[in-house]
């Protein structure tokens, strides 16, 4: 598999990891869209959330716990920080591993729904 989040998942690709554990590793992007970006993957492969089965919902929520201890750990809980999952490539998904980008740092633009 040609994965680039398998890839430092397994380590044959290095990250500036901030945590790891059983399930998840999570990461500063390398193109970082607010001061505090962080990436945090599932260690386990699939594409993106229309790919998850039932029995990864507690992965699921693995990830989002994983937020709130890195949202803690860079001082931005109280402050706030916006979780974004990209599902799919019209929502802008480029790599194909389920994936969510934690930003933070400043005040964040609104999103404009159309």
């Amino acid at each position: 598999m040609d994965c680039i989040f398998c890839k430092i998942v397994e380590g044959t690709i290095p990250s500036k990891k901030v945590l790891e554990n059983e399930h998840v590793v999570a990461f500063h992007d390398i193109q970082p869209a607010a001061p505090v970006h962080i990436l945090i993957i599932p260690k386990k492969h699939f594409a993106g959330m229309n790919d998850a089965q039932d029995s990864d919902w507690p992965l699921i929520g693995e990830i989002h716990r994983a937020a709130q201890q890195i949202a803690k750990e860079q001082g931005v809980a109280e402050t706030g920080y916006r979780l974004v999952n990209n599902c799919g490539k019209d929502a802008g998904q480029v790599v194909f591993h389920l994936h969510y980008h934690l930003l933070a740092g400043e005040k964040l633009g609104g999103l404009n729904a159309k």
